[in-house]
């Protein structure tokens, strides 16, 4: 059977309402004629932040097979909510989770890597509804452990179902239509990139550019997905940039509390750099007043744990901003204490890649709006909602 798959990030379900207009969107693209979707659905936005919040209150070292069990409610809220408004439209849906999707994982608790797949159960469930939702980021292990795949990680779900179905593309909808020469909510004067080779992108994301995950970007190269990326707006689908294995820009990434840890001898540092390269986290080796130091950039919280569980004699310093310039042929690490100043220099390295043309105006630092509904799970004792 022919199947559309889809994902729609946290940005797409900033308020309650947001589940309506996805399942109109989709009502829409079924009644024009496609035959069965697949979407998958990331947690509201704000939601997963205030789960870890949540459960680091109860108690401050949860196990992490128990974190983990958590923080996948968030997205398996978003395919309930989902699912009930596509089943108010009069649409055949099921909404399934990390125990149901045919997704295996290794037992890396925070950020499990995925080892197996079994396309049967999403097949199945098509058979019977012209809908099926992926709640994203979720596995299980070999023991049926629920286990989290990592922050932002439904885009990997999304490939990954895409390429079980042996489908050639994926759909992923955030709040900006595609990937830009720096975040356009901080930056001036950015521009939107039609065509971008996969090992670009996802060297952009792996220092900070949070458009598409970088393992999903991996994952899609890997199985030739191409990955559309799009926005749902008040006219409709808006499609930005199609990933695939050509297309190049020069860009400039933020990276926001990057931790930092010194104290050990180089020997120590560099021993610890190979361990997270073998994990695939990134970081780079810094030499500052503090020594031989290491900056974890990418898949920071379990990048911490990895340093936590060696014992090493490096310590933590604190967090930093991360200014990333990339090109063909080079990449250039700034570290900055000051989150302002970081953006300032990404502003003028911006502005140094592409010079402002006379009369342009561009918006400074929209605001990212945060989900009125976020903290819908972790309110307590029926206190009042929280407005923002």
């Amino acid at each position: 059977m022919s199947v559309t798959v889809l994902k729609f990030g946290g940005s797409s379900f900033l308020h309650l309402e947001d589940f309506g207009r996805v399942a109109r969107h989709l009502a829409e693209r079924l009644s024009a004629g496609e035959n069965k979707i697949v979407v998958v659905v990331s947690a509201m936005s704000g939601t997963t932040d205030d789960l870890k919040a949540g459960m680091l209150d109860v108690n401050k070292q949860p196990k992490p097979s128990n974190l983990d069990a958590a923080l996948a409610t968030g997205e398996m809220l978003s395919a309930c909510l989902l699912e009930a408004a596509l089943s108010g439209l009069g649409i055949p849906v099921l909404s399934l989770n990390g125990y149901s999707l045919g997704i295996r994982s290794n037992s890396e608790f925070g950020r499990a890597s995925i080892e197996s797949v079994d396309a049967r159960p999403v097949i199945a469930a098509l058979q019977e509804n012209d809908v099926v939702i992926a709640a994203g980021g979720q596995a299980i292990d070999q023991s049926g452990t629920l286990t989290f795949l990592g922050r932002n990680s439904s885009d990997l779900t999304a490939i990954v179902i895409a390429s079980m179905l042996e489908e050639r593309a994926c759909e992923i909808y955030s709040d900006v239509p595609g990937v830009y020469t720096a975040d356009p909510h901080l930056i001036p004067g950015t521009g939107l990139i039609p065509e971008i080779a996969y090992t670009t992108v996802a060297r952009m994301s792996r220092h900070g550019a949070r458009v598409l995950h970088h393992r999903a970007v991996d994952y899609a190269e890997k199985h030739a997905i191409t990955i559309v990326c799009k926005s749902l707006t008040s006219d409709g689908a808006v499609t930005g940039t199609i990933v695939t294995d050509h297309g190049n820009a020069s860009s400039v990434t933020v990276a926001r509390d990057r931790a930092v840890f010194s104290g050990g001898s180089r020997a120590e540092r560099n021993k610890l750099r190979a361990l997270l390269d073998q994990h695939d986290v990134t970081a780079i080796s810094v030499e500052d007043n503090f020594g031989a130091s290491i900056c974890i950039l990418s898949d920071v919280d379990f990048g911490i744990r990895l340093v936590a569980q060696t014992g090493t004699r490096l310590v933590s310093i604190g967090s930093r901003t991360v200014v990333t310039e990339l090109d063909a042929s080079m990449l250039r690490v700034h570290l900055e204490s000051d989150y302002e100043q970081a953006i300032s220099l990404a502003c003028q390295i911006h502005e140094r890649m592409y010079p402002a043309t006379d009369g342009e105006i561009s918006e400074r630092r929209k605001a990212k709006q945060r989900c009125t509904h976020s903290s819908l799970l972790m309110r307590a004792n029926n206190a009042p909602e929280n407005k923002h």
